[in-house]
């Protein structure tokens, strides 16, 4: 939306770094079957501009797993607003630690 956006109409990198965070998030959530936080963005590469009107797609898979944390790594796939060009965008790693109800770490 163009309240995410510079006046040249690209995205904020900060915009599509949180959707990541949300994304990765979430997907480490059912890995670890229970509440993760994020603990680090080991990796944060920004390949082409987010426009405007593009549709936004991340996808996740497992980098690493570890005793209570997982290392995702999530790519940022766009189809350009009124196009059939799909693209690449950006791509990081995001790692989570599982938690418990008390907030402390669990084995995963």
């Amino acid at each position: 939306m163009p309240a995410d956006a510079n006046p040249d109409g690209d995205i904020f990198g900060g915009w599509i770094m949180s959707q990541m965070d949300i994304a990765s998030g979430n997907f480490a959530a059912q890995q670890a079957k229970g509440r993760v936080v994020t603990v680090a963005v080991d990796a944060m590469t920004f390949h082409k501009p987010i426009y405007i009107g593009d549709d936004v797609s991340c996808y996740c898979t497992i980098s690493r797993n570890g005793k209570t944390s997982i290392t995702i790594h999530v790519e940022v796939w766009v189809q350009r607003h009124h196009s059939e060009t799909v693209l690449k965008v950006t791509e990081g790693r995001f790692t989570f630690v599982a938690i418990d109800d008390s907030g402390k770490s669990r084995v995963i």
